[in-house]
C-alpha cells in the first residue's frame, strides 16, 4: 500500500465545460482516477525492482495514455 497523501479531486466537466453535478457521476470518476494512480504506482514500482529506467516507464505510462481514443460522445 503507498503511503501518498490523497490528491484533491478535479472539477469534472462536461463537453461544454458545466460542471457534471449528479454526485454518483462523480464518485465513480474519482474511484476511476484512484485506481488507475494506484494500478501506475504499482507498475511503477515493479519495473524500478526489476531494473528498469524509473523515467522511461513514466514516458510509457504517459504514452498508453495519450495513446487513448476518446469514445463517441452521446447526443442528446
Amino acid at each position: 500500500m503507498n503511503s501518498r497523501q490523497p490528491k484533491e479531486a478535479p472539477v469534472w466537466r462536461q463537453p461544454d465545460g458545466k460542471p457534471v453535478s449528479c454526485l454518483e457521476k462523480i464518485k465513480v470518476l474519482n474511484e476511476n482516477i484512484q485506481e488507475i494512480e494506484t494500478l501506475c504506482a504499482d507498475a511503477l514500482e515493479d519495473g524500478v525492482l526489476m531494473g528498469c529506467n524509473a523515467d522511461q516507464i513514466k514516458e510509457a505510462l504517459h504514452a498508453l495514455i495519450d495513446g487513448l481514443a476518446a469514445p463517441h460522445a452521446k447526443k442528446g
